[in-house]
């Protein structure tokens, strides 16, 4: 498995969030009938747009429980609930608040925040803390080189993001040659980059422009003119939202051409469609779940993609992507770790997380002995005429890739 160390920056946050926690007794689970889940998740700052997507993921399960008959726990049936506190895009106020969560509200399950550093910080906290934490949306395999027994990823490793492409591309005429990949400079968005690199390089392809802009940053136009300086036959971004949104304004400024656009995350969420319009079109991106998925889930939850995808649009008006997916995903992992503990007793839980295998709507919740669901693979998705199409794995696709892309003016 390819990886990378623990950066500077994610070193410290992982250092202050020990820091910051203090061993406490275990507290107890449930009270009053309820099974409450404590989550630290970004409802303000940079990433709260993606903050929202994992709330409704979340949401979306506490709410399907809740409707058809709880869960049942040792001869107990009990509902369920989850305790939210903004951790406003912060890794530090990240873990801070995981300390809360525990120490005062007694909670005894964590739900994982957004993003790669605020679940590094939520690892320490909840390592020191001796709790389990599920995540669904902190991707960076270097989080789980730390020796931590108690955080579990249901999604695939960051390094596998954007993968997918590349083995799809492989297989279209002309074959994509060169590739140009442009990340920011957080740990996931890094290994993402590094991931694509090392399957182009392994695979015959030349990486003609591998390089790194501030995360969060508001001007790619120097990053955009050198990759346009290369015409590569594919440019690929690892990134977050905002910044997939501000690179593919900039590639139609400069008038930046190549046969795929390829981004790790942006082309799934509602935003990047409606803020794009017509400009997002024939792009790419790599996903952890597609609506066509065929899968065949265990009992107790939807256990269809596409039925899970109507429910979801019925609730929140919009078809789930990736985020809302994994997240409902994450709480399936706690729903089905605690039927099978048949205890609430975290460190039970904890060991019963370890030993999950289970098929759900969102594929396999299987974790290898560091907690990372090694075992799911990734999708590619594409938007096609304003509508997300899922165009790679042969397996659950709805429609061929539209390729290669046209140029600006003659779209």
């Amino acid at each position: 498995m390819s990886c990378i160390r623990v950066g500077g920056f994610l070193a410290l946050a992982i250092a202050g969030a020990l820091a910051l926690t203090t061993a406490v007794p275990a507290p107890a689970s449930a009270a009053n009938g309820t099974i409450v889940f404590g989550a630290a998740l970004a409802a303000t700052g940079s990433t709260a747009r993606e903050g929202e997507l994992t709330k409704e993921g979340y949401d979306f399960w506490k709410d399907y429980v809740n409707s058809h008959g709880g869960m049942k726990v040792a001869g107990k049936t009990y509902n369920v609930d989850i305790k939210y506190y903004d951790d406003e895009s912060n890794p530090q106020t990240a873990a801070r608040l995981i300390e809360k969560l525990v120490s005062e509200d007694h909670v005894s399950f964590i739900l994982g925040p957004y993003g790669s550093a605020n679940s590094a910080t939520a690892a320490a906290a909840v390592e020191r803390l001796k709790v389990p934490m599920v995540e669904g949306n902190g991707a960076a395999a270097s989080i789980f080189n730390q020796g931590y027994k108690y955080t579990f990823a249901v999604l695939a490793p960051g390094f596998k993001y954007l993968q997918g492409i590349l083995e799809m591309a492989r297989t279209l005429k002309p074959t994509p040659k060169t590739v140009a990949i442009a990340t920011a400079n957080d740990t996931f968005s890094v290994e993402v980059g590094q991931g694509a690199a090392d399957y182009a390089n392994a695979h015959g392809m030349t990486v003609v422009y591998q390089n790194k802009y501030p995360a969060d940053t508001t001007d790619v136009s120097a990053v955009v003119s050198a990759i346009k300086a290369l015409n590569p036959d594919m440019i690929l971004n690892g990134g977050h939202l905002d910044e997939a949104l501000l690179l593919q304004r900039t590639f139609k400024e400069q008038n930046v051409n190549a046969k795929i656009f390829g981004y790790s995350v942006g082309p799934d969420t509602p935003d990047y469609r409606k803020t794009l319009g017509k400009d997002a079109n024939w792009v790419f991106g790599g996903t952890q779940w597609s609506p066509t998925a065929k899968y065949k889930g265990a009992p107790g939850f939807i256990g269809d993609s596409k039925v899970y995808a109507a429910a979801f649009n019925k609730k929140y008006g919009h078809i789930p992507e990736y985020h809302n997916a994994e997240s409902t995903a994450a709480c399936l992992a706690f729903m089905y770790a605690i039927e099978k503990a048949n205890s609430l007793d975290p460190q039970k839980v904890r060991d019963a997380l370890q030993n999950l295998d289970v098929v759900t709507f969102y594929g396999i919740l299987k974790f290898d002995s560091r907690g990372i669901n090694v075992y799911k693979p990734m999708a590619v998705n594409q938007i096609q005429n304003g509508e997300l199409m899922t165009v790679w794995p042969l397996g659950v696709q709805n429609a061929k890739p539209m390729y290669p892309t046209p140029p600006w003016n003659a779209r």
